[in-house]
């Protein structure tokens, strides 16, 4: 497989490219994509047996088991950054080592459904006080000590929306590639 062909296994989508400005309808579709994707994610994995689970999306990546899991660690992480973000002033978040949760005993080798039920009860929540908040809110910021920057909630709207529908099409990218229906 050559260095093309592993980068869109990788990024089917594409990497991650905020607008110069976040419109009132484009945040809406973001926050749409978050409300809809635990059913999307479900539908995509729910009728997968076990070797299938186990499959890599692409060599030396994750498996489906490993990204749903990563999932729901990913968004439950981000929600708490996003209330820290609401109730302290530019709070400096700590970063985690995905890569070494995703090899953890849980993402390994638990059935995704409690990930799922996470994503779903996660999701709700989530998106409701989304659809909350003021414009004041959304410009409100945390700091990302590795990149040294302030990130804005409406700009890491915009980042978990691309999540979502990454991961997604890693997952569908691998079952099209095998003929899974």
């Amino acid at each position: 497989m050559n260095t093309e062909e592993l980068e869109y296994l990788k990024y089917p989508i594409g990497k991650f490219r905020m607008p110069e400005q976040i419109t009132v309808q484009l945040l809406a579709d973001y926050i749409s994509t978050l409300a809809v994707f635990p059913g999307r994610l479900r539908r995509e994995v729910s009728f997968l047996n076990e070797t299938q689970l186990d499959t890599r999306y692409r060599p030396e990546g994750w498996t489906i088991r490993q990204v749903v899991h990563h999932c729901a660690d990913s968004h439950y992480t981000s929600f708490t950054r996003f209330k820290l973000a609401l109730t302290e002033d530019k709070p400096t978040i700590k970063p985690y080592a995905e890569e070494r949760w995703a090899e953890l005993p849980d993402s390994l080798l638990l059935p995704v459904e409690p990930s799922l039920s996470i994503l779903d009860g996660l999701h709700e929540r989530w998106v409701f006080l989304l659809n909350e908040l003021t414009s004041a809110q959304l410009q409100r910021c945390f700091i990302h000590p590795e990149h040294g920057i302030e990130i804005s909630l409406q700009t890491s709207i915009g980042e978990y929306a691309w999540h979502c529908n990454h991961h997604l099409s890693q997952i569908m990218v691998l079952k099209e590639r095998y003929n899974w229906d």
